[in-house]
């Protein structure tokens, strides 16, 4: 098949308990020239809002071959205003247009009166808030047609006005709104890092039950102004150890499920990517089999 030659017949939409990675434009013709073994293709949603032009045609060839998950990053589902109608209405069109087996958000907000911040910002924890995350949560699953995953954040400060814990705010919003939930485990040792707490003891709480997908990334070490250690969630490099054995305590507890190679700046070679989906597929296998033997 040449690069952008079109079948017009599409793989399932559903996306395996397997590795993938974030479609980036370097690799477009990697991928369709090598046919390679990956799971799923990630493409933020913002990025393919367009009418036309290469990236979609890109996109289509290579959503004949892979099913696709949408990860938006735009929504601002915890800001107090309102949504974004013409942003909601793109969403719902990408939504329709690519048939993705996962769409989900980020818990954060990043909008202001007229203006967009370009940043994840973080939100109190409180009924507040809580109440008008599930409602935004109610109008974009109504809107695509879809169940929405929800992303927990990477922290850096910690919000005074906060009443109630992370996961217990995350298992709230999954039983209000129905929507499930995107357990970013890098996150998890940013967060843990930066606000001094038990990376495992947060994983034992999660509300697994409502987990649709994983996330894995690398992050960026710096210190903060009292020369204590920092982490960034910075996706520009492999996943570290502590991340990689993180997972595997997370895995312990959910079974496998479809799982992201975030790498977003300073790109690799479609090679190293593909490496590190490799190596989360080698510990899905481990898990399916241990799965498999107890189950016998």
């Amino acid at each position: 098949m040449k690069p952008l030659e079109r079948s017009n017949v599409r793989v399932n939409a559903s996306i395996p308990a397997r590795a993938g990675v974030g479609l980036k434009p370097e690799h477009y013709r990697d991928i369709l020239e090598e046919n390679p073994d990956v799971g799923f293709f990630e493409v933020h949603a913002e990025n393919y809002m367009g009418a036309g032009g290469p990236p979609h045609r890109y996109l289509e060839a290579i959503r004949e071959r892979y099913p696709l998950s949408l990860h938006g990053v735009g929504l601002s589902i915890g800001a107090a205003r309102r949504l974004d109608q013409a942003h909601l209405q793109r969403l719902k069109e990408l939504v329709r247009r690519y048939e993705p087996g996962r769409f989900s958000e980020h818990l954060a907000w990043s909008t202001h009166e007229n203006g967009f911040l370009n940043d994840l910002l973080p939100l109190p924890y409180t009924e507040e808030t809580l109440h008008i995350v599930c409602e935004h949560i109610d109008q974009v699953q109504a809107s695509v047609g879809c169940q929405m995953l929800l992303e927990n954040p990477s922290v850096y400060v910690l919000l005074a006005e906060s009443v109630i814990p992370e996961t217990e705010f995350l298992r709230e919003i999954a039983i209000r709104t129905g929507c499930g939930l995107l357990l970013d485990v890098n996150n998890v040792e940013v967060s843990a890092t930066n606000a001094a707490y038990d990376p495992i003891a947060y994983i034992n709480a999660f509300p697994i039950e409502h987990v649709g997908e994983f996330h894995l990334a690398g992050f960026a070490e710096a210190e903060d102004e009292a020369g204590e250690r920092l982490l960034i969630d910075a996706h520009g490099s492999p996943v570290e150890p502590s991340v990689w054995s993180l997972y595997r305590q997370v895995l312990r507890r959910a079974g496998a499920k479809p799982t992201l190679i975030e790498w977003d700046n300073d790109v690799p070679s479609w090679s190293v990517l593909h490496n590190e989906a490799m190596k989360a597929d080698l510990v899905l296998r481990e898990v399916g089999e241990r799965e498999q033997a107890n189950a016998a």
